[in-house]
């Protein structure tokens, strides 16, 4: 399914599934984000509709009603199924899923579908049975529910995705849109779902999780912020860059700056760090001819068998694999586009 090469010729049919009280943004996500994934002719990837058990209409958290062109019926030819977040129901409520809803889910996974949901549409994916035993998150509000109503899922609400191949799931609302473009650079790589972040106007990816949206006691203000030091080593990758001279560029101590960035980013500067490194390693694999060795001293692992051994951990690929898999050649057309 993914990495398809007719898929730049025959678009790739998502179905999202809203149920009622779906939440606005989340239902739009789907369409505006994999609506902007083109070839370099402006060919569409992805075709997007949307469907409700029925077929009818339904109430949304914006004050409009849905009126799908399609009921489930949609989901049996679905390249990738998306069921968006709600804010009420069944699956909020008790934890519980209507039959049908139920069953058309598992018939498109069980087929080959791939499953994603967005915010708390992870209920939804649950109360089918398409989590148990796997890794999974929601918005971090509905956390303690989500637990007590599926104590056999593992779900991890620090994160902002969690892609587990066949299922896939987010936290709340913009992470959708995180998502998204995540599995735009799975199917296409990078500069596809680089030229969608743009015309979004969104960043290709965020840093860290969830926990720097958490809602805190005390408010951060400007002046405490690690925004410019994150900067000022982004662009200093391929250097060797010490936790000291981090808080030492943001003008703290240590024990401060490492508080203030984990607070802001979810995430430790050494973390983060590696984060960067591997992305930036992906990027240099996709879009350069740079040997892997010089791909691991360009982004600061030092030698290949850092980048190796990081690169696997994040991944779940070596490098060479994943070159092979996502390496694309420059595209006139598209590389002119904004």
């Amino acid at each position: 399914m993914r990495n398809n090469q007719a898929m730049t010729v025959v678009p790739h049919r998502i179905a999202v599934l809203a149920l009622d009280d779906v939440v606005g943004l989340d239902l739009g996500t789907p369409a505006q984000v994999f609506g902007t994934a083109r070839t370099g002719d402006l060919t569409p990837l992805y075709r997007v509709e949307v469907c409700t058990p029925g077929g009818r209409p339904i109430r949304s958290t914006a004050g409009f009603q849905v009126v799908p062109d399609h009921g489930l019926e949609l989901l049996d030819s679905a390249d990738t199924v998306i069921v968006p977040g709600i804010h009420d129901g069944p699956p909020l409520i008790d934890g519980t899923l209507d039959a049908p809803v139920a069953a058309a889910l598992r018939a498109a996974h069980d087929r080959g579908a791939r499953i994603m949901s967005i915010c708390t549409g992870a209920f939804v994916l649950a109360a089918a049975g398409l989590l148990d035993g796997r890794r999974a998150t929601t918005h971090w509000a509905y956390a303690d529910r989500f637990r007590r109503f599926h104590p056999h899922v593992d779900l991890d609400p620090d994160v902002l995705f969690v892609d587990g191949g066949d299922v896939l799931t987010s936290a709340g609302v913009a992470a959708g849109i995180d998502l998204c473009l995540h599995v735009i650079r799975t199917d296409h790589g990078s500069a596809v779902a680089n030229r969608s972040a743009r015309r979004c106007v969104v960043p290709p990816w965020r840093e860290g999780g969830q926990s720097q949206y958490i809602e805190r006691p005390v408010p951060r203000t400007a002046e405490t912020g690690t925004a410019a030091t994150r900067e000022w080593a982004r662009q200093r990758l391929h250097e060797p860059v010490a936790l000291r001279e981090l808080a030492a560029h943001a003008r703290m101590s240590v024990r401060t700056f490492t508080r203030h960035f984990r607070s802001e980013t979810g995430l430790s500067p050494a973390q983060w760090l590696l984060q960067q490194r591997t992305e930036h390693a992906r990027l240099l694999l996709e879009t350069t001819d740079l040997t892997v060795d010089q791909i691991a001293r360009h982004a600061g692992f030092g030698t290949t068998a850092a980048l190796r051994q990081h690169f696997h951990s994040r991944v779940g690929v070596a490098p060479t694999a994943y070159r092979r898999t996502f390496r694309r050649t420059p595209d006139p057309v598209a590389s002119s586009r904004p």
